[in-house]
């Protein structure tokens, strides 16, 4: 039936929409107004490990002592995701394709296949138990600094992967996910993943294997990315980059979206983006040009800042917004270590703190 509604759209008028932010996710000021835990350039992936709140900033890690960052560890390649196995092992995975653990009965071991398929993209890690994790990989053609490539060419060859850190063995959970970009392993083995440009968090049944892919959130109004746990149960969703009308209708275009990659600079693309309203050369949809010096709130955007935190069902039960005339946009992990809930927004080079995780 969709296939037969695709013919039939153009004829009932049918136009492109998006989820609109209401509800739970009914816009604010809320990442505006948090207090900032610490500057620095390109903070990412917040864990806390032996006590320490520890972040990752291109090919380095560092742990906030206080005002000041300390770096732990540098490696080749800029880090794409942290997982920690132990009090004393972490799991660093790599913009180039490798697993690489740190410290603990396993320090040094590296993985760059799963199966044997090359690990290109991981996007997410998620530890299941002692000697085994979950691992999301985003595309088999890019790199995950690259994701915005593999929207535009609209792909959707990613997959889930459980991997055994002790023997290297690996199991295929799920593929062709469109861009899988967080996960969460429960101790029941019960998967969960953010696939960013589907717009949706699914749930993997590993023993299902004919319909293991089952949606539990869509119409996601932007592009979920990685998951963490919280106090209360539930979850923590960093949404990195909003939908737009603009972009969506690209996406539909497929002849002149194949000219914009051929022809213009990534960085010129009507494509969503972790920071924006910096450049003169950037594309402007109608209502985000500025009337009498006023950048709207409500206006189209290809940046935006959004956290979400979710039931333990993943449904949503509040958000906390930097709208578009903010600054605090590209919001790519979230941690809650006891004490308060920090963000860390790769974007605006800054980690925030948002409290307790109620409203501001």
């Amino acid at each position: 039936m969709s296939f037969i509604d695709r013919l039939l759209d153009p004829f009932r008028g049918k136009a492109i929409t998006i989820p609109p932010y209401d509800g739970a996710f009914k816009p604010n000021n809320a990442l505006d107004d948090a207090s900032v835990q610490f500057q620095h350039n390109a903070p990412d992936n917040l864990v806390l490990w032996a006590g320490k709140v520890l972040f990752s900033s291109n090919a380095s890690i560092f742990a906030i002592a206080g005002e000041t960052a300390k770096k732990v560890a540098d490696y080749d390649a800029d880090i794409s995701a942290l997982a920690v196995l132990s009090d004393d092992a972490l799991l660093v995975a790599l913009e180039n394709g490798t697993l690489v653990v740190r410290g603990g009965t396993h320090d040094g071991r590296t993985f760059d296949h799963l199966g044997s398929n090359r690990l290109v993209c991981p996007t997410a890690v998620s530890v299941l138990d002692a000697t085994t994790v979950v691992v999301a990989q985003g595309s088999n053609h890019h790199a995950p600094s690259d994701w915005v490539e593999d929207l535009m060419g609209k792909r959707a060859t990613g997959s889930v992967w459980k991997l055994d850190i002790t023997t290297g063995e690996a199991t295929l959970l799920a593929d062709k996910l469109a861009w899988p970009s967080g996960v969460h392993a429960a101790t029941d083995g019960t998967v969960h993943v953010s696939e960013a440009f589907a717009h949706r968090i699914v749930r993997v049944d590993p023993k299902n294997q004919r319909a293991n892919v089952k949606p539990v959130l869509t119409r996601i109004p932007g592009y979920p990315g990685k998951l963490s746990t919280s106090a209360n149960g539930g979850f923590w969703l960093s949404v990195f980059a909003p939908r737009n009308r603009l972009i969506e209708f690209v996406l539909q275009e497929d002849a002149f979206r194949h000219d914009m990659l051929k022809m213009v600079e990534r960085e010129h693309w009507i494509a969503p983006v972790l920071s924006s309203g910096t450049s003169f050369l950037e594309p402007l949809q109608c209502g985000s040009v500025r009337t009498m010096g006023v950048h709207k709130p409500w206006a189209p955007s290809r940046s935006y800042g959004l956290a979400v935190r979710l039931d333990n069902r993943f449904q949503p039960l509040e958000s906390f917004h930097s709208r578009s005339d903010g600054k605090r946009h590209g919001l790519t992990s979230i941690l809650e270590t006891g004490q308060s809930v920090l963000a860390s927004v790769k974007g605006a080079d800054l980690i925030l703190d948002l409290g307790k995780g109620d409203k501001l």
